[in-house]
């Protein structure tokens, strides 16, 4: 078991189910809105300790009493939701004695308490996420504080995590009479509308084993995104294994607006060149329509609901186009070339731009990047980075010289010195292919299988999902929630 990969399916709900999916997002929203409410408090209730001028034990407890990890948010939320803040009633006697007794959340046991609980989860991934990036530990554009999440009509999603049960697990992916199915606890067999003959195979033979369950509600249509932990893929479409000596082999990809994606060899030669699609530009027209029609509507009327959801399914074809579309291109690269380098592209500096942000945007040069990166690991290739400051458009790759009077309407790159001609594209991607080369015992780490430099822009941030080292207690207390409920798998303490 080496790799994540996901299986999405859409689902067909029955009008019963559809309400019970609704629930449950409806109960992680609040959740997670709970949590985040406990969190404030418990600051709040700190800095006012520390303006009064209590005692130091006081102020003390008062700090470590806040909850900021997963677990110990998990464990104030399920105090909280058995707790008289959470729901009472007034019970009457027959003596006309009048008595409370404390419910806690009433509803709670309609839902799975996997859903309360990933809620909980979440909170602490958005305040580690925060409190890296106020302290610089985490690289990238700053990352705001957790904000409280709105009901709205469409939209919303809930996890559960798989458990097993003897040998039966929480989460099945097709049943015995129903093999386009999934089944979810609290939720039962949902029926599914995409073949999940692949995912059965490998679960039946050992090849995979479900970790979780992420459902989604989209435009008019709910989506369920197995989550599972996957063998190697098979050494016959793996890439052989290199000498640590090798320095050859490094296929430069760049990246462009004209043309998507260009591949090419030290020497000059074309491996693979893609003419962007430019989805969004050509689908814009329509686009404007739907959203004029949605504009000219009445405010909150059926009619502008339906017009919404005309342009968001727009929105979600447009999304979908190009996500396949990038497959396809991701894939081309990765299965023929066991060595590619990409370039350090400051894509959101260039987003500023406002004549180049929509083509950009539409050209998604980051999720084309992100998909050859891990696709190139799962098939064991090598893949690096290159410098951010290397000008590997304004450089000539026969003789080295800087061209610095280059423009972006020179698509024919032509040398002064030594009289080259080339395109500007494939001149860059030799240019990276010659860096890679030139900077292999640097770049490569030392497994000797390759991948990301440290620093790499494109992956930065910390790792929030630690293994725990045993001895740590599966409880504390009675009642509290054990790091292995939260989905965190042990490791063992390396020896000294």
């Amino acid at each position: 078991m080496a790799r994540h990969t996901t299986f999405r399916f859409c689902l067909d709900p029955t009008v019963e189910q559809s309400v019970a999916l609704a629930r449950h997002v409806g109960a992680a929203r609040f959740a997670y809105n709970q949590c985040l409410r406990l969190h404030l408090d418990a600051r709040e209730h700190h800095r006012t300790l520390s303006r009064r001028g209590a005692g130091t034990d006081a102020v003390d407890r008062a700090r470590a009493e806040v909850p900021w990890s997963r677990f110990s948010l998990i464990n104030a939320f399920n105090q909280w939701k058995r707790s008289e803040a959470a729901g009472r009633r007034f019970l009457i006697t027959g003596h006309g004695v009048a008595e409370v007794e404390v419910t806690g959340l009433a509803w709670r046991s309609e839902v799975s308490a996997e859903v309360l609980e990933e809620g909980a989860v979440d909170v602490g991934r958005g305040l580690a996420a925060w409190t890296a990036s106020r302290s610089e530990k985490r690289r990238g554009r700053p990352i705001g504080h957790p904000r409280f999440k709105k009901k709205t009509r469409t939209g919303g999603s809930f996890r559960i995590r798989n458990k097993t049960h003897g040998k039966r697990s929480s989460i099945r992916v097709g049943a015995a009479d129903r093999p386009r199915s999934v089944t979810l606890p609290k939720l039962g067999t949902i029926r599914v509308q995409e073949d999940t003959r692949r995912l059965r195979r490998m679960i039946t033979t050992g090849r995979a084993r479900i970790l979780q369950a992420t459902v989604t509600h989209g435009v008019r249509r709910w989506w369920v995104s197995v989550t599972i932990e996957a063998a190697d893929l098979h050494p016959a479409v793996r890439h052989p294994t290199r000498v640590d000596d090798d320095a050859t082999g490094w296929v430069g990809v760049d990246r462009g607006l004209h043309a998507l994606g260009v591949a090419g060899t030290r020497d000059g030669t074309e491996t693979l060149r893609v003419q962007a699609p430019k989805i969004l530009t050509t689908r814009l027209r329509q686009q404007r329509r739907l959203a004029r029609a949605v504009s000219r509507k009445m405010r909150g009327s059926a009619n502008q609901r339906k017009a919404r959801t005309r342009l968001a399914r727009h929105h979600l074809r447009v999304r979908d186009t190009r996500q396949h579309f990038l497959h396809q291109v991701s894939n081309q690269l990765v299965k023929t070339h066991d060595r590619l380098v990409l370039e350090d592209l400051n894509i959101t500096g260039i987003m500023s731009n406002r004549r180049l942000a929509r083509a950009v945007g539409d050209a998604a040069w980051g999720e084309l990047a992100r998909q050859i990166t891990y696709k190139q690991k799962w098939r064991h290739g090598q893949i690096v980075v290159a410098d951010r400051w290397f000008a590997s458009s304004k450089i000539c790759s026969s003789c080295g010289q800087v061209k610095l009077d280059l423009t972006l309407k020179d698509r024919i790159y032509t040398c002064g010195h030594c009289g080259l001609v080339r395109d500007r594209d494939l001149n860059a991607a030799a240019n990276l292919a010659a860096w890679a080369q030139d900077h292999t015992p640097a770049v490569i780490d030392g497994g000797g299988r390759g991948g990301a430099r440290d620093g790499d822009r494109q992956a930065a941030g910390p790792v929030i999902n630690a293994c725990r080292r045993d001895g740590t207690g599966p409880h504390t207390r009675v009642g509290e929630t054990s790091p292995d409920d939260a989905g965190t798998p042990v490791q063992t303490a390396p020896v000294a």
